[in-house]
């Protein structure tokens, strides 16, 4: 019986028609109009308009550069050496386990700061401790949840974070360990690193701009007193006087201009002046003074803005298509998107294995912006979601996203993404059940 057998010429084509088929029949055939598909499509904008306004210039444009400077200012020996596969265990891991008591910073901000080490040479372990500390071990965020969900979920939360960092590097870093052997052998061959600039100075530098990053995204305290709230009062002042810090620094340390320095000060000043109340854009005439001050430049500081530019530019398309994508499936808070709120609530009941992974699956695909998951949390309380999966939630939801998972694909590749995703829901739920069986 003879087969039909096609040329590469016409497999080719073929291909091409059934693309162009799927593609016609999902727009013939899209539910325009029902009130479900109309609502998500609008909340797919009104989360992403959000996220452009309340994310990209306080969180994203702070940690582009700080990724650039890892990459302009630290070399890729002294990466090696602190969190490379050839580093001590205790001294790379505790640095990435503990990172997010510093940086109060969502799971799309961590990303630049990740890429940076990541390509600078620090091992799969230690990087993806760092990766998942980041947005999960936020100190502001755990003491919130004792407060409105109770102190043993606020315990479970902070003991499970940093405990669940160390082990997901340690697997990751076993699992994928003949990767991990290529780059001992790579650091072994390479040079020390040459004399620069004195390590103080460099980590002056970057203490300058992670408290830069860390006071303009402070969240606003649950109580009108105490140290958060006092913090949260002056918090543009502390962020305008590291500003101002920096530009002493650009200036002596890097040799920018003094008079162009001063006019961007300057036009800062009057941008807060003109337009009181909206911090955002003196902040935002900041940064792009600061582009427009190293741009260009043959120095050091014009490889800085080089590096940051290559960031930006790699990961704010795919950011901004993720957070379009989990707008329209899931919705913002409140809001309902494709995907009804009824059917997670309603999944996350009791204590069951399934309940638990549930609510670590679909937290792992939300976005929660700092400090958001712990109202989230509370009305899902409300509706009848058990302990266990609301720590699973606390667990896994923060850590990661639909965008973010994006970006890492782009980062670490199909494989190790997919692992990494994998392990952060299932080691989630895991926890959230024991905790559950606990609290029971």
């Amino acid at each position: 019986m003879a087969t039909l057998t096609l040329n590469p010429t016409a497999r080719h084509e073929l291909k091409i028609f059934g693309w162009l088929a799927a593609a016609f029949a999902a727009i013939y055939f899209l539910p325009v109009g029902t009130p479900r598909f109309d609502g998500a499509v609008t909340e797919a904008l009104e989360l992403t308009k959000w996220y452009a306004r309340e994310h990209v210039v306080l969180c994203l444009l702070p940690a582009f550069w700080i990724a650039g400077a890892i990459a302009a200012f630290v070399s890729q020996a002294s990466v090696m050496r602190y969190l490379g596969p050839t580093a001590p265990k205790p001294l790379a891991y505790g640095v990435g386990s503990v990172s997010g008591t510093i940086l109060a910073v969502c799971s799309c901000t961590v990303l630049p700061l990740f890429q940076g080490i990541y390509r600078m040479g620090a091992g799969l372990g230690p990087a993806t401790a760092f990766l998942y500390s980041g947005p999960a071990i936020n100190v502001l965020a755990i003491v919130m949840t004792a407060k409105v969900l109770g102190a043993p979920l606020g315990i479970a939360r902070a003991v499970g974070a940093v405990s669940f960092a160390i082990v997901i590097g340690l697997l990751m870093a076993t699992i994928f360990r003949r990767e991990e052997q290529a780059k001992v052998a790579a650091a072994a061959s390479l040079p020390e690193p040459e004399a620069g600039r004195p390590l103080w100075q460099t980590a002056t530098f970057f203490a300058v701009q992670v408290g830069i990053l860390v006071f303009a995204n402070w969240g606003a305290a649950s109580q009108t007193t105490g140290f958060f709230a006092a913090v949260y009062a002056i918090k543009w002042w502390l962020t305008s006087a590291l500003g101002v810090v920096l530009a002493v620094l650009l200036w002596r340390w890097f040799k920018l201009e003094p008079l162009r320095i001063a006019m961007v000060a300057v036009a800062s000043l009057l941008v807060a002046l003109a337009i009181p109340g909206h911090p955002t854009w003196p902040f935002l005439v900041a940064v792009l003074g600061l582009a427009w001050l190293t741009a260009g430049r043959e120095d050091e500081a014009g490889e800085w803005f080089n590096q940051a530019w290559s960031y930006t530019k790699q990961i704010v398309p795919l950011l901004l298509a993720g957070v379009l994508v989990a707008g329209f499936l899931l919705g913002r808070p409140g809001h309902e998107g494709l995907i009804p709120s009824a059917w997670i609530s309603g999944l996350v009941g009791g204590n069951s294995v399934a309940a638990n992974l549930f609510a670590a699956f679909s937290g792992a695909f939300m976005y929660f912006a700092t400090l958001t998951e712990v109202p989230i949390v509370q009305g899902l309380v409300g509706s009848g979601m058990g302990a266990g999966p609301s720590l699973a939630l606390l667990l896994a939801g923060p850590a990661l996203s639909l965008p973010s998972m994006i970006v890492i694909n782009s980062i670490l590749g199909p494989k190790k993404t997919a692992t990494y995703i994998a392990l952060v829901i299932v080691m989630a739920a895991l926890c959230g059940w024991c905790y559950g069986l606990l609290m029971s």
